[in-house]
């Protein structure tokens, strides 16, 4: 079985940009230390500073799916409050060659 690669992109309400950075760089070190998390990488678009994307290598779906109850997470989605413009886009990656 090979490691599921993910791409999240979070996008900001216009003025909240500080809050959900904020937010979202709390969960990076607590998430590299989940057994199934491979790498996890945080990064802001340079085209367009409301977005922050993550870029993510799990074990499995499972240990996805664990990443997401986890404290660390509810606890940034509660600090990121009404930060986001948007649900986020979590995108699961499918290798094509």
């Amino acid at each position: 079985m090979s490691d599921l690669h993910v791409v999240a992109v979070l996008t900001a309400r216009p003025g909240s940009e500080a809050v959900l950075e904020e937010a979202l760089r709390g969960i990076v070190e607590p998430t590299r230390a989940e057994a199934g998390c491979l790498a996890y990488e945080l990064f802001r678009s340079a085209a367009d500073p409301l977005s922050f994307v993550t870029v993510e290598r799990w074990r499995s779906q499972e240990d996805l799916d664990a990443h997401m109850q986890t404290p660390h997470i509810a606890a940034a989605l509660q600090a990121a409050g009404d930060a986001f413009a948007a649900a986020p886009a979590i995108h699961p990656l499918v290798p094509i060659l």
